[in-house]
């Protein structure tokens, strides 16, 4: 081969133009094969970076949303994988032998929940007599019990005012009505809530709610209920600024932020907004800010006067809030964690698969520290956590020399290593959380309710949506029943006090009212 002759036997050849010129023509085929060297391994890492998109592009579209690795079972050695076979053999064993074990009864299908209504129906035997003709003597009775329902149920309150006249002074009199959230409109605050609560957590567009009440016998317009809907909307805003106003009182936020299609005016096109999310890591308060972009200065007009340390992405919109050294920025472990993920799923990268293992200790650490307060958690997380991210740097520091720019696992280590400060926040502050999910779980049923109505029809209309969806999830994460929850505040609201208004926050409200039913 050409790369075989060295300098030496190029000298060798003689100083005459024949060797001359050899010399020459070896020294150019060495530098194109070191030139299609390069390039090829240029493009070997190129087309090992497209097929780590495309394998992505595939999962995103067709695969499991999980994070659990289908190989986890290579994680342990042949060793443990036997003990732990053999105790599953155990224990199916047990529960054979007390299945089949003499006297041992089948165990019960659950009670119905004791909260719903009973409806009774009994069963008599008429005669009173045996097949053979003698009279019976009743013993007791056997019940049991069977789950039914019925489609949505109206009724309708007649509101019947005596009316009295007065012979002297030439006037009538009756009782006053009750206020109303929309006066003299047809609506209770019970239907109000219940096309409220089905359009923004059921997420049933309106047209499917006017289908759905006309099989139970009422014709409600689509039209009535949308404007029933922004009315809601519009009365419920001081409440959810009530709600932001408690929320910026925390030290701990959550932010997120997620695109809905708004209809352009006109066009019978959309365009992209946004909608912000912010969730207290502390309470169970949630506020939805609707945008008309994911400009980082909304979530500046939103935080402009509240100082704290802000769990986020690494989205530059925030980067000029850390600026102004009044927020403190937190990173989030389960970002980092789907980069690797990603890389090991769709790669096969061993330095992925051992930087999981890593950060699933940081998290095993996080499950027993769930019901201790900051302070322990913080002295605990600088016992525990601390050493495995020091470890866990230089490890990375160390593989990442190891791996090409545009490698999945190097890029992975690069997200990493290029917020590592920020990552390292929850390990010196107790009441930080160790990633972001609480604010993502909030936007789920935001992403479930875009498929179903497809599009907001105006800013306005996108604002009274934000509005709603604040207060039915933190209703929810109150755990209390939001249709009582609406129902409730849309019946005192009408005559309800300003400086009182924080006593119908959902948080406040749920502690003089039950919980939900439990499903």
């Amino acid at each position: 081969m050409v790369s075989a002759i060295d300098d030496d036997k190029l000298q060798s050849l003689g100083d005459d133009p024949a060797a001359q010129y050899a010399r020459t023509v070896i020294a150019q085929f060495g530098a194109q094969i070191a030139h299609q060297r390069a390039e090829l391994k240029f493009q070997s890492t190129k087309i090992a970076a497209l097929s780590f998109e495309l394998a992505r592009l595939k999962q995103w579209r067709f695969g499991q949303s999980s994070e659990s690795l289908d190989t986890q079972g290579q994680l342990f050695d042949a060793k443990t994988q036997a003990l732990l076979q053999a105790e599953e053999q155990a224990e199916d064993r047990a529960a054979d032998a007390e299945r089949t074990a003499p006297g041992k009864r089948r165990p019960k299908r659950q009670p119905l929940p004791s909260q719903l209504p009973r409806i009774e129906h009994r069963y008599e035997i008429d005669s009173g007599l045996c097949p053979q003709g003698h009279t019976l003597r009743r013993i007791g009775e056997e019940i049991s019990e069977q789950l039914d329902c019925e489609p949505t149920r109206f009724f309708v309150h007649r509101h019947i005012r005596g009316k009295y006249a007065c012979a002297c002074c030439q006037t009538v009199l009756a009782a006053p009505l009750p206020a109303q959230l929309i006066d003299k409109g047809i609506p209770a605050p019970g239907l109000l809530a219940q096309v409220v609560l089905a359009k923004h957590d059921d997420h049933l567009p309106l047209y499917r709610q006017e289908e759905i009440y006309r099989r139970s016998g009422v014709h409600l317009p689509r039209s009535s209920l949308a404007q029933w809907v922004g009315l809601c909307g519009v009365r419920l805003e001081p409440l959810a600024q009530a709600l932001k106003d408690h929320l910026l009182e925390q030290p701990v936020l959550h932010a997120d932020e997620t695109p809905v299609a708004e209809l352009a005016p006109g066009t019978g096109k959309t365009h992209r907004a946004y909608v912000w999310v912010y969730r207290s890591a502390a309470t169970p308060a949630v506020v939805f800010d609707y945008c008309a972009s994911r400009a980082g200065a909304h979530a500046r007009d939103f935080l402009q006067d509240w100082s704290g340390t802000l769990l986020t992405d690494d989205f530059s919109g925030y980067k000029a809030l850390y600026a102004q050294g009044s927020i403190v920025e937190a990173g989030c472990w389960a970002h980092v964690r789907r980069k690797f993920f990603e890389a090991h799923k769709l790669a096969g990268s061993a330095i992925a698969q051992e930087a999981l293992e890593r950060i699933k200790a940081l998290y095993a650490i996080e499950q027993t520290l769930r019901e201790h307060p900051p302070d322990a958690r913080t002295a605990l997380r600088q016992r525990q956590s601390q050493p495995l991210l020091e470890a866990l740097h230089a490890w990375l520091i160390e593989q990442r020399p190891l791996l090409a720019k545009a490698d999945a696992t190097a890029r992975a280590i690069d997200y990493a290593l290029g917020r590592w400060r920020a990552l390292c926040v929850f390990a010196t502050d107790g009441r930080v959380p160790i990633d972001n999910n609480a604010v993502e779980n909030a936007i789920r049923p935001l992403a479930l309710g875009r498929r179903n109505w497809l599009f907001v029809g105006s800013p306005q209309a996108g604002r009274r949506a934000a509005v709603l969806m604040t207060l039915i999830e933190s209703a929810k994460l109150c755990e209390v029943d939001p249709w009582a929850y609406l129902k409730d505040v849309l019946t005192k609201l009408p005559t309800w006090p300003n400086s009182r208004l924080g006593e119908l926050l959902p948080h406040n409200w749920a502690k003089t009212n039950p919980p939900a039913l439990s499903t």
